[in-house]
């Protein structure tokens, strides 16, 4: 069992995302954290954990699994029922828990699952925890007790709901706008029509029946397509679509047109520094951001840190650094003065926040951004491999480095979620960078696919 860029995912069912696993990884969770925290404080108590899921039909024998393994090690275990990622890292940070452990694939399909963990201050597990845990859970030198789970139910989504509405505690000037909301048939159904609604604004659903298996079915961040067309059908302001979690969001302007996380990053790192609020006068992103974010942010006397490829990275940097925003072109944006991780339906109130200081629509604040053309091609691979190892591959890619003369770039880098390697080329002509992905993925495909 092996902690990705996002907890550990699979499909669930079979490894690591089978019963006797997850189990065993729940009771690894309390074995980790009990010896840590002995040693820091020299105080042994019961560990208690907080879990919430997603709308997957898995997750509650996943939620099962865990609590056997929890009460097997002695921990207590307390249950959110459905409820955003961001909702569980609240709860993680603000209430009587020890861990927060999130059940989701976030926006993979409803076959696959996922277990994230948070620690007790609401921060995803660190990568020296991980490891930790992933020994603990390999050690053959004990076992899991087969007890009965003992699970405890709490209701904290309002609590959490009311630390998300600070950002935007009314829709002063919007009040009574029409905003569309996809909720990806995902754990934001269960928060965010009501919180849009309490502060004034006319909401469109879509995405809003989950049945266990339609979780981002042709919806939600990754299939913005239906949104946009509500938006325009519906005469809305502007739509925004949640993934399966609800940790990130995807937004669509008046006219159905998509805009990304870079474009957030963007309207949010300008709005902060207008207000003296942006530490450092930085954005943290990673290095799959648009260079035309870079060029934007620095034309503004502000500077972009990048990171590795996963929120998590990001939230590093920014703890490290005490900056005040980052996130993914994918739409995790992470706010420090909300939470340490991706929340969609905070990034959605910062964006309508800043329009009604502006007074602008969100075309006109995205459109400040000039996005340089970028591809990427997906190869799925069967193995792992330095790619500057392979004589092939790296011959591609020194060719590619050579035509673009400076004038791009070239990221290769696997997925930490699925079996592929993913080929990112960014320059000022569209066709031929396309053409250069597809170079250098052929060239994987002849190696490792």
């Amino acid at each position: 069992m092996k902690f990705g860029t996002d907890g550990v995912r699979g499909v669930a069912g079979q490894p690591p995302l089978d019963v006797p696993t997850i189990t065993r990884l729940g009771a690894a969770l309390v074995r980790s954290f009990a010896a840590a925290h002995e040693r820091a404080t020299h105080d042994a108590h019961p560990i208690h954990v907080v879990v919430g899921r997603d709308t997957r039909e898995s997750g509650l024998w996943i939620e099962e699994a865990i609590a056997r393994g929890v009460t097997a090690a002695g921990g207590r275990i307390t249950t959110l029922g459905i409820m955003p990622t961001p909702g569980v890292a609240y709860a993680t940070a603000t209430g009587p828990f020890d861990l927060g452990v999130v059940i989701s694939a976030s926006h993979n399909p409803f076959a696959d699952n996922g277990i994230k963990v948070f620690s007790g201050k609401g921060e995803k597990f660190g990568e020296a925890e991980e490891r930790e845990v992933e020994a603990i859970v390999a050690d053959t030198s004990w076992q899991v007790a087969d007890v009965s789970p003992r699970v405890e139910t709490s209701h904290l989504v309002d609590d959490y709901l009311a630390h998300t509405r600070r950002l935007l505690p009314d829709a002063g000037p919007l009040t009574g706008a029409r905003i569309a909301l996809d909720m990806g048939h995902g754990a934001t159904t269960a928060t965010a029509p009501q919180l849009f609604r309490a502060l004034g604004f006319d909401v469109v659903e879509i995405g809003n029946t989950p049945d266990g298996r339609n979780i981002n079915l042709d919806c939600g961040s990754t299939h913005p397509e239906p949104l946009s067309a509500a938006v325009v059908a519906h005469g809305c302001r502007l739509g925004v679509a949640f993934d399966g979690d609800g940790d990130r969001a995807i937004f669509v302007d008046h006219r159905g047109q998509v805009v990304n996380g870079d474009a957030v990053l963007l309207i949010c790192g300008t709005r902060l520094k207008a207000r003296g609020e942006l530490s450092g006068d930085t954005v943290v992103a990673t290095v799959m951001s648009n260079l035309g974010l870079e060029l934007a942010l620095n034309a503004r006397g502000l500077t972009l840190v990048r990171t590795a490829v996963g929120d998590k990275y990001v939230m590093d940097e920014m703890l490290r650094n005490g900056y005040a925003i980052g996130g993914e072109q994918s739409g995790h944006v992470i706010c420090a003065e909300h939470l340490f991780t991706g929340d969609g339906v905070a990034t959605a109130l910062l964006v309508l926040r800043a329009m009604a200081e502006s007074g602008r629509e969100l075309a006109d604040l995205a459109g400040e951004l000039t996005m340089y053309p970028q591809v990427l091609v997906n190869v799925r691979v069967r193995e792992r491999r330095d790619v500057s190892t392979v004589p092939v591959i790296a011959a591609a890619i020194d060719r590619v480095n050579t035509a673009m003369a400076g004038e791009g770039r070239v990221l290769i880098r696997y997925s930490g979620t699925e079996p592929l390697l993913r080929i990112m080329i960014e320059g000022s002509d569209h066709g031929r960078i396309g053409g250069w992905a597809n170079d250098i993925a052929a060239a994987v495909k002849s190696e490792l696919a």
